[in-house]
C-alpha cells in the first residue's frame, strides 16, 4: 500500500501541471499569445532539468550493479532524512544479475505482459491526449452536432490564423481538467480492492461508454460532464498502469519494462492526432468510435494479463530471489525467510 500512495503521489504532480498549463494559457494567450506560452511552459523542464544533479539513484539498482557503498550512502541519507535509524546488519547480496536486456522482456513467463501491456499504454497515450485534443474541437462547435454542421458548411480558405478560445471555453478547459484530481482519488480507492487488471479494465470501459454517449447531442453542462468523467477516468488507467508496470517486471528489466511501455505511449500520442483533428473533419462519429473501441480492446487486454501484482513486492530478480538482503546481526547465517511472491517475510 505504501509504495501504491509514493507512485500515486507522483502522478498528482501531472494533475498539478496540465491544471498550471490551463490557467497560463488563460493568462498569457490572449494578451502575449502561443509563443510565450510555449517558453513559459519550458521554464518547469529547464529548472528539472537542473535538480535531477541531486536526484539519488536507486539504493537496489546500486547494488545490484555491485556499488555497494553508494547503495548504503543512499539508505544513511534517507534514514536521516526521516529521521529513522539504519536497520541493524549488513547489505550483502545472494546473486549479481546482468542488466536488463530487450530479449529478457520476452521470456516465456513475460512475452504475453509484455504485449499486453504494450497495447495498454498505447491505448492510454492515444486515448488520453485524443481527448486533450477533442475538448477544445467540442467546446468551439458546442456540441458533436455542432462540428457535424460546422463541417458540412467549411469554406475553402488558404489560412494559418489560429482561432482562439473564448473564455467560457477556457473555464469549462479548466473544469475538465481538474477531473484528474478525483481520477488520482478513484484510483487509489480502487485499487486495492478490485486489483491492478480490474482497475484499468474499469477505467477504460467507462471512457468508453462517456464517448459513446457524445454520439448524442447534448448540452454544454452534459457535454462538460462527460467530459469530465472520460478524462477522469482515462487518467486514472494510465495511473494504474504506472503502478502496475513496475511491480510486474523484475529490477533487472524494470527500467527497460517501463521505458518500452513508455515508448509505446509516445506512438499513440503521436498517432492520435490524426484521429482527432484530421478522422474529425470526415466524421465525428467515427472519430468517437475509433477511441471509444481502442479503450474497449484496451479493457480486455488488462482483463487477460496473466499476472496480478495486488500484494505482491516488487521482484528482485526474473526467478523470484531477492538481490538484496538486510541479515540482522543475529541470525548467524541461519538465513533470510524468502517468499515466492517476491516480498521479504
Amino acid at each position: 500500500m505504501e509504495e501504491d500512495l509514493f507512485q500515486l503521489r507522483q502522478l498528482v504532480f501531472w494533475a498539478i501541471g496540465t491544471v498550471f498549463e490551463v490557467v497560463l494559457a488563460v493568462f498569457v494567450m490572449p494578451s502575449l499569445g502561443w509563443r510565450w506560452l510555449l517558453i513559459l511552459s519550458a521554464v518547469p523542464l529547464l529548472l528539472f532539468a537542473v535538480l535531477c544533479f541531486w536526484l539519488p539513484e536507486s539504493a537496489r539498482y546500486d547494488v545490484l550493479s555491485g556499488n555497494q557503498e553508494k547503495a548504503i550512502a543512499t539508505l544513511k541519507r534517507i534514514a536521516t532524512e526521516n529521521g529513522a535509524p539504519m536497520p541493524l546488519g549488513k547489505l550483502i547480496i545472494s546473486r549479481q544479475e546482468d542488466r536488463g536486456k530487450m530479449r529478457d522482456l520476452f521470456t516465456p513467463h513475460f512475452r504475453w505482459t509484455t504485449l499486453l501491456l504494450w497495447f495498454i499504454w498505447f491505448s492510454n497515450a492515444f486515448s488520453y491526449y485524443g481527448l486533450v485534443l477533442l475538448t477544445t474541437e467540442l467546446f468551439q462547435a458546442g456540441d458533436v452536432c455542432g462540428i457535424s454542421s460546422r463541417k458540412k458548411a467549411v469554406e475553402a480558405k488558404c489560412s494559418l490564423a489560429c482561432e482562439y478560445l473564448s473564455e467560457e471555453d477556457y473555464m469549462d478547459l479548466l473544469w475538465t481538467t481538474l477531473s484528474e484530481f478525483p481520477g488520482v482519488l478513484v484510483t487509489l480507492w480502487i485499487i486495492d480492492r478490485l486489483g491492478r487488471k480490474k482497475t484499468m479494465a474499469l477505467c477504460f470501459v467507462i471512457f468508453s461508454f462517456c464517448s459513446l454517449l457524445l454520439f448524442i447531442c447534448v448540452g454544454r453542462n452534459v457535454l462538460t460532464l462527460l467530459l469530465f468523467i472520460a478524462r477522469a477516468f482515462i487518467s486514472g488507467g494510465f495511473q494504474a498502469a504506472y503502478v502496475y508496470t513496475p511491480e510486474v517486471y523484475p529490477t533487472a528489466t524494470r527500467a527497460l519494462g517501463l521505458g518500452t511501455c513508455s515508448g509505446m505511449a509516445r506512438v499513440g500520442a503521436l498517432i492520435t492526432p490524426f484521429i482527432a483533428q484530421v478522422m474529425l473533419e470526415s466524421s465525428v462519429y467515427l472519430t468517437l468510435a475509433v477511441y471509444s473501441g481502442c479503450c474497449l480492446l484496451a479493457a480486455l487486454a488488462s482483463c487477460f494479463l496473466p499476472i496480478e501484482t495486488k500484494g505482491r513486492g516488487l521482484q528482485e530478480s526474473s526467478h523470484r530471489e531477492w538481490g538484496q538482503e538486510m541479515v540482522g546481526r543475529g541470525m548467524h547465517g541461519a538465513g533470510v525467510t524468502r517468499s515466492n511472491s517476491g516480498s521479504q517475510e
